[in-house]
């Protein structure tokens, strides 16, 4: 196969792997009335078949990155598509709720295998020149995936059977996976040794502080369950900077963090990305228990918003180095909080379509900028050994800002509204966008205080790729 060749069937197979796993962080959330009705499912219940996904997910990004540079990228991405399968089949046939949240557990597992790997296989098969355009189309799949999941959930609950919103998974899985084998080229990262220490200090670290964040929204911030948790999370944490200045193999080199290009980047995906999330948390169901729409109909209603990213991201890849990332990345975020703003001035119990429309179309566009461009600009300030492992830092970061953005979000809407009927929901609705506005200002502002890259560092982030090595 041509290099060229290679490249498209490189992007088409990481693309569909990372829309699939990424669809299936909100995909479920309309099909939760339907499961509740047939397990008799407790309300935490229902909230852990959501979260354990999550859960699993954030905490093994970095860990998978890791195991991606050891083992081989091909190897691990791979093994991630044959987990995912088996775990969505188990799920869809579970017969049980408790059956049901321990399967979306190792769903969250082989989806942290394949998300980092995907993009990093994808950076190595492109041309320095196409690298731009390949990374913002990838970043367009993976947002395309979290912003359709309630749609397509709302499509198969109503004309299906909510079973099929994990079956879709096997056949795309088990297809991919020899695809993969045939078809993507073998590769790993610079140290062939793992930090085992390491691993399990981050793993278990950030176990902890996302186990509290994700209690938080149904217990508050001040309950045992949540506090202790999120410190012993930060405690392992804090071991674990203090293993890594001394560790020969270390999982996240200390000079990266020591570049403020590096750790601002990952600030923007912090922020960005827990802001608009934690938004759109609020408002899917604003639509459907305030505005009294169906989940079909809902996500009908938020496609303007949900397809811009299709029509954005291959064009900010495009114009990316002519305008500048940096500058399109911070457009992206104003863009967002703008619409965030807008959302929190217009919600009211009677506040026409018409008048959400113009927000979601801001909101799309921003949103499009940032999903083509967060992952590129941190890419900026590694070498490209180092591009698998940053690679996994970044879409740690933004999973971490989904959870802290749900939370925070919930927190200040429970301070000020509730469920019990459309008034008191919109009562807590305006405060909890107007934080995320705030949020999201806050991602801006570390956009703009982005530096350029150091020439070397730029250089050699962009070079071709090495040859592939023998092992993955």
């Amino acid at each position: 196969m041509s290099s060229r060749g290679g490249a498209v069937a490189t992007f088409l197979i990481a693309g569909v792997a990372a829309f699939m796993t990424a669809l299936d962080n909100l995909v479920v959330t309309t099909a939760l009335p339907t499961i509740q009705r047939q397990f008799r499912a407790s309300l935490e219940g229902l909230e852990w078949t959501v979260n354990s996904y999550t859960l699993t997910y954030a905490v093994c990004l970095l860990t998978a990155a890791v195991l991606g540079d050891r083992f081989g990228r091909r190897r691990v991405f791979v093994t991630g598509l044959l987990v995912f399968a088996l775990a969505s089949a188990v799920a869809a046939s579970a017969g049980s709720v408790g059956v049901l949240i321990a399967a979306r557990a190792v769903q969250g597992i082989g989806a942290a295998l394949i998300f980092p790997l995907a993009l990093t296989l994808v950076v190595m098969a492109v041309s320095p020149g196409r690298r731009g355009l390949a990374m913002a189309g990838f970043g367009g799949m993976s947002g395309l995936g979290i912003a359709l999941g309630p749609w397509i959930g709302g499509l198969v609950v109503e004309y299906g059977d909510w079973h099929w919103v994990f079956w879709i998974n096997v056949p795309i899985g088990l297809v991919l996976a020899p695809l993969a084998v045939r078809l993507l080229s073998r590769s790993r990262g610079a140290h062939d040794r793992l930090d085992v220490r390491g691993t399990l200090l981050v793993t278990a670290g950030l176990f902890g502080v996302v186990y509290g964040l994700i209690r938080s929204v149904q217990l508050g911030w001040l309950h045992a369950q949540v506090v202790l948790p999120i410190l012993a999370g930060l405690a392992v944490l804090g071991t674990f900077v203090w293993w890594e200045q001394r560790a020969v193999f270390p999982i996240i080199p200390p000079r990266l963090f020591r570049s403020r290009g590096f750790t601002l980047s990952n600030a923007v995906a912090l922020l960005v990305q827990g802001g608009m999330f934690g938004a759109v948390f609020l408002l899917t169901q604003f639509l459907q228990n305030a505005l009294g729409h169906s989940p079909l109909r809902a996500g009908a209603m938020t496609l303007p918003w949900t397809m811009m990213p299709l029509l954005v991201a291959p064009l900010a890849g495009m114009f990316g180095d002519r305008i500048g990332p940096r500058r399109l990345l911070t457009a992206g975020a104003l863009l967002q909080a703008a619409a965030l703003a807008w959302f929190a001035v217009v919600s009211t119990r009677e506040v026409p379509y018409g008048m959400l429309l113009p927000g979601m179309v801001v909101a799309g566009v921003g949103m499009g900028l940032f999903f083509a461009l967060a992952a590129r600009v941190t890419m900026d300030f590694v070498s490209k050994d180092e591009e698998g492992l940053a690679s996994g830092v970044n879409n740690a970061m933004r999973q971490f800002g989904v959870v802290l953005g749900v939370a925070v979000l919930s927190a200040v809407f429970a301070a000020t509204g509730s469920y019990s009927s459309p008034e008191p929901f919109v009562a807590g609705l305006r405060p909890a966008l107007w934080a995320g506005t705030a949020i999201v200002l806050l991602g801006a502002i570390a956009a703009i205080l982005v530096p350029r890259p150091l020439p070397a560092v730029a250089e050699s982030s962009m070079e071709a790729p090495l040859s592939p090595t023998v092992s993955g």
